[in-house]
C-alpha cells in the first residue's frame, strides 16, 4: 500500500513553543504516536495503516525535532517533553489517550502516565525502559559525536550515513527518514531539522559534567520504575530481539514485576528501532495488542 496522507497541525506546547502535529484519522479513541531521538513523526508511516479504521491516529514531532520549534535554551530534559504532552492534550481536549512511543518517547510516555494515569488508555512502550542497556547508549552517543555538522551536500549523502546508524531497516524507511529530516539551506547544502544543541548533549566534557548527567539519569531512572507501578491501563512493551537498548531482563521485569497489566512482545530481525527494522513484525504485535485480537 502506498504512504497514507496526513493532515499537519501546529499545536501550542509548553514554554510558548509550537509542535508540529501529524494526523491521519479523526474518529475514534486518540491515539498519539511519539518518536523517540533524532526521528520524526513519519517514522510512524508503515505503522499508521494498521490502526487509522479504528483510532483517530496522531504523531507528534517533539520539540527540537522535525518541524516543531526549537527552545532558544535547549531544554530538551524529560520534563520539557512531558510538560509538552500535558499542553498539547489539553489543547486538544482529550482527557484519555491512547500512547504509543519508541525510545526517548518511550521514557516521557512512562514519566507522563506515572503523572497521569486517569489520562491513559492504553500504553504501547516500543523498546524503551527505565533502565538503558550501556551497549546502545555507548554506540548512539558515539554515532552522535562522529557526525557533529548538520548538514551534508545532498540527500543521498545523508542516506549513506542513516545506513550506517540503522543497518537493519528497510530501504524504503531509509528513504523516508532522510526526506522528512532534512531541510533544504544554502549554497545547496541540507541541513538537518534537529537541534545541534540537542546532539551536543550527548557528548558531556570534563567529569563534573558527567556526574551531573549520571546523576540526572539516575533520578528518572528511580521515578520511571515507580511511574511503571502506577500505571493501570493495559501496556504492551516491545522489544526488538537483537535490540542493544532494552536487555530481555529489564523488559521481563518491567512486564512481570511492575506494571499492573504489563504484556510482553519480542519482534524478531529488529534491533532499536523495531517499526523501521521490521515494519510487518510491528504493525502485527502492536495491531494485536491496540485491536484486541
Amino acid at each position: 500500500m502506498g504512504a497514507m496522507e496526513a493532515k499537519s497541525h501546529r499545536v501550542p506546547a509548553a514554554d510558548g513553543l509550537a509542535l508540529n502535529l501529524l494526523e491521519w484519522s479523526a474518529d475514534g479513541t486518540p491515539m498519539l504516536l511519539i518518536h523517540g531521538f533524532s526521528n520524526e513523526a513519519h517514522i510512524w508511516d508503515d505503522f499508521v495503516e494498521t490502526v487509522t479504521p479504528f483510532y483517530r491516529v496522531m504523531a507528534l514531532d517533539l520539540r527540537g525535532h522535525g518541524d516543531s520549534d526549537w527552545h532558544p535554551e535547549a531544554a530538551y530534559d524529560y520534563d520539557d517533553h512531558v510538560r509538552d504532552l500535558e499542553s498539547i492534550l489539553d489543547h486538544l481536549e482529550m482527557d484519555r489517550v491512547v500512547l504509543v512511543a519508541h525510545s526517548l518517547g518511550g521514557r516521557a510516555s512512562m514519566l507522563f502516565g506515572g503523572r497521569h494515569p486517569e489520562r491513559i488508555a492504553g500504553l504501547v512502550i516500543v523498546d524503551s525502559a527505565p533502565e538503558l542497556d550501556l551497549r546502545g547508549t555507548a554506540r548512539i552517543s558515539m554515532d552522535t559525536a562522529q557526525n557533529q555538522d548538520p548538514s551534508f551536500g545532498s540527500v543521498a549523502e545523508y542516506e549513506r550515513m542513516l545506513v550506517h546508524a540503522y543497518p537493519a531497516a528497510t530501504p524504503a524507511a531509509i528513504r523516508r527518514m532522510a526526506k522528512h529530516g532534512l531541510r533544504e539551506g544554502e549554497g545547496g547544502r541540507w541541513i538537518l531539522k534537529m537541534d545541534p544543541a540537542m546532539r551536543a548533549a550527548m557528548k558531556p566534557e570534563g567529569e563534573e559534567q558527567i556526574a551531573q548527567v549520571a546523576e540526572h539519569h539516575e533520578r528518572y531512572r528511580e521515578e520511571m520504575w515507580q511511574s511503571l507501578g502506577r500505571i493501570s491501563s493495559p501496556t504492551l512493551v516491545v522489544r526488538g530481539a537483537a535490540s542493544d537498548i532494552v536487555s530481555a531482563e529489564v523488559a521481563d521485569r518491567m512486564v512481570d514485576d511492575v506494571l499492573p497489566q504489563g504484556q510482553l512482545a519480542v519482534v524478531g530481525q529488529a534491533g532499536h528501532s523495531v517499526m523501521t527494522d521490521n515494519p510487518e513484525g510491528f504493525a502485527r504485535a502492536v495491531g494485536a495488542f491496540v485491536l484486541g485480537e
